[in-house]
């Protein structure tokens, strides 16, 4: 095989047609070599080092290969864990910027750099890992985006994301055929994008797809890293969800096409805050090998280890040039070269971190900012690590959107009775307190009251404690703090008071997020009252714990409808997704305030009603006249009146006066979740059932047709 210089540029292996370039990063490295594999990767048939040394960037052509090259390098160096170098050529090392792996990782002592039975990270291992180790596959890029004309990025105003994982959603799907069941192209499958698109949501925000490692000590407890956060491939696409494993990538874009096809965009949770490689003990697969001291934060004083702001034993250093071009050329690719659609940043804070702490000016953030291509796309940040002040909800800069958490905490408090009218007043506004700053929109607070990690919503409401006992761990694992409450039975009951109960409460939470300023977002499964059985941690699940059960009962189908009730007046009620903060401030030039909080008598609350914890019944009045843009003009969308009781029992409420005309009419009463629409005049009373929502419409007023 003929060798050439080749270029430093671009990283990763690149076909021409003719032949491929490798480029690979290593400040401290002194030779690279490539080791290409037979079809399978089971044997080494060559090994060729990179001849030329450019910027830190060894490179090299080699010609005659081509896509479905399977290939992996071996990086000479000092191993000198005191010095932060763990470098080893007899371990088979992964290609950061490789597109696609084939092959799965085997834990055998021969992937680690060290004697590993020793325990003693400072000896050197000279067994071979190849044999246990996935390779990395050259491949085409070429793609042709049928159905591309239909993408059409949806504005934050419109957004309601629907967090899913590629295998659970469709594992169990009877309308997906067997083999596409808990793939990629099964997620694709016109039943699926259909189903999804009927919701109302408009954006799929998947759990980590990047191709990600099995943790040892979970498969010897016969479970699974199912959640996906032990990334080793920034740019590959995990084989496993692919249907045809040697077709992954061209799989993925095609899942991409088709829900794009249904009007859907893709939302990637990505994990560059940590890899795979774990502590000074842990394997030897890719970044350790290549340069460990520039792709790791290592204790300034003790480099043999590592900062472990992550708790998973490594943190990514994203004060490293070269790093930062690494994590933004892997975002440029998925959002150019597979058209997603944005990205949600697991443990966001790390991106952010310099040597003293978070920084909104740091250097990964200032990258993003720049970038023509990444701010076009969604950016959306899970702004908290467990480093020191990790906690930075409202702390990333402008362009960017948040996970409230505090929205999850005081909405279930809310409703189990354990938080005040004026405590949750500031989430049903976006919460403006936090971040409304630096012309920030509504849009940053990304509200949610489940997630893939917790409780489901029908687990909210049947369960006062975790039932973690499928993990392993005695129940230790997985947080108690829950700001659960099982309505008077733990777990599932025959008791239909209780579960008349439950019903409500579910269809109030669904209505508090579905209605509230911000970003909404629902997790699979909950449009139909899903259940993992009372597991708030199901991270290791690779069964029907977390699969969502497409056996829907009828009061599945019921609540579905429900949901769909809501995402259609969150469309069409312009209001109900303001792009300016409520303020409640009355604007003298218009004539107008663009909220008013009403009591039960029908009057303006007063302060001492905002003081008084025990009131649990309020009304919020969102004038559809307010002014809607910077322009100083009268809005002409629809009046909202949202009526919030938490109390256990009814409150008689008066239905407030409205500029435009005497007439409320009802569209959702949460206790009746199927009543027809019915009118009412200023000045009746309308009876708030105990743990209720109800929303009224102006119908005077001019309805927003979006």
């Amino acid at each position: 095989m003929p060798v050439r210089e080749g270029l430093p540029h671009p990283r990763g292996a690149t076909w021409d047609g003719e032949g491929v370039n490798f480029a690979l990063f290593s400040a401290h490295a002194t030779k690279v070599e490539v080791c290409l594999f037979n079809e399978d990767g089971s044997e080494e048939i060559q090994r060729i080092e990179l001849p030329e040394y450019t910027d830190q960037i060894f490179h090299g052509r080699i010609g005659g290969i081509g896509p479905g090259q399977v290939y992996g390098y071996r990086v000479h160096g000092p191993y000198a864990p005191e010095e932060g170098h763990r470098f080893n050529p007899n371990k088979l090392l992964l290609d950061p910027y490789a597109r696609a792996h084939t092959g799965d990782l085997t834990w055998n002592p021969a992937i680690f750099g060290y004697q590993m039975e020793s325990g003693d990270d400072t000896t050197y291992d000279e067994r071979d890992s190849a044999p246990f180790m996935p390779k990395c596959v050259v491949v085409d890029p070429g793609f042709d985006w049928k159905g591309e004309p239909n993408r059409h990025p949806v504005p934050w105003d419109h957004t309601i994301l629907y967090e899913t994982h590629v295998k659970g959603f469709t594992k169990q799907h009877p309308m997906v055929p067997e083999k596409q069941r808990g793939t990629y192209a099964g997620l694709g499958h016109k039943s699926v994008t259909d189903y999804i698109r009927s919701l109302g949501v408009t954006s799929v925000e998947l759990l980590p797809i990047h191709s990600f490692i099995n943790d040892s000590q979970l498969l010897e407890k016969g479970l699974t890293n199912y959640w996906g956060y032990n990334t080793i491939g920034f740019f590959a696409p995990d084989p496993r969800y692919a249907s045809e494993r040697e077709q992954s990538l061209r799989e993925f874009k095609e899942m991409v096409a088709r829900l794009h096809d249904a009007g859907l965009e893709v939302i990637l949770d990505v994990v560059y805050n940590h890899t795979a490689e774990g502590n000074e003990l842990g394997p030897t697969l890719s970044f350790k090998g290549i340069d460990n001291a520039s792709y790791y934060r290592l204790l300034p004083d003790k480099k043999r280890y590592y900062i472990n702001d992550t708790g998973t034993g490594n943190t990514v250093n994203l004060s490293h040039p070269r790093v930062i071009q690494l994590v933004t050329d892997s975002l440029r690719y998925w959002a150019g070269e597979t058209h997603v659609d944005g990205f949600r940043f697991d443990l966001g804070t790390i991106l952010a971190r310099e040597p003293h702490g978070f920084d909104e000016q740091s250097g990964f953030l200032k990258a993003c900012g720049q970038d023509p291509l990444l701010q076009s796309v969604k950016l959306i940040a899970e702004p908290w690590d467990c480093g020191p002040g990790g906690y930075q909800v409202g702390g990333f800069p402008p362009g960017w959107a948040e996970w409230n958490d505090k929205f999850r905490d005081i909405s279930r408090d809310f409703w189990k009775g354990e938080a005040s009218a004026a405590a949750i007043v500031p989430r049903l506004c976006a919460s403006g307190d936090i971040f409304n700053r630096d012309g920030r929109r509504p849009f940053a607070s990304v509200n949610f009251i489940t997630a893939h990690d917790g409780f489901t919503l029908n687990d909210i409401v049947t369960y006062n404690d975790k039932h973690n006992d499928a993990n392993g761990e005695d129940g230790r694992d997985g947080s108690s703090d829950n700001r659960s409450w099982n309505c008077g039975a733990e777990g599932p009951t025959d008791d239909e008071e209780i579960n008349d109960l439950r019903a409500r409460q579910i269809r109030n939470m669904l209505t508090t997020l579905l209605l509230a300023q911000g970003t909404p977002m629902l997790l699979a499964g909950d449009e139909f009252g899903r259940t993992q059985q009372g597991n708030n941690n199901a991270y290791c699940q690779d069964s029907e714990i977390s699969w969502l059960n497409w056996k829907i009962e009828e009061k599945g189908h019921s609540l579905i409808a429900f949901v769909q009730k809501l995402t259609s007046l969150r469309h069409n009620y312009a209001i109900l997704r303001r792009n300016r903060f409520l303020s409640g401030e009355y604007n003298e030039e218009l004539g107008v305030k663009d909220v008013t909080w009403i009591n039960a008598s029908g009057a303006e609350m007063k302060d001492s009603q905002w003081k008084d914890e025990g009131m649990r019944c309020f009304g919020m009045l969102i004038d559809g006249r307010a002014q809607p843009s910077g322009i100083r003009k009268r809005g002409g969308d629809a009046t909202i009146l949202l009526v919030f009781n938490a109390a256990a029992e009814g409150v008689n409420f008066t239905l407030p006066e409205c500029a435009g005309g005497d007439e409320w009419t009802l569209i959702i009463d949460t206790n009746r979740p199927d009543a027809e629409e019915a009118i009412s005049k200023t000045g009746d009373i309308y009876t708030v059932t105990g743990r209720s929502v109800l929303a009224f419409g102006h119908p005077n007023s001019e309805v927003d047709a979006a």
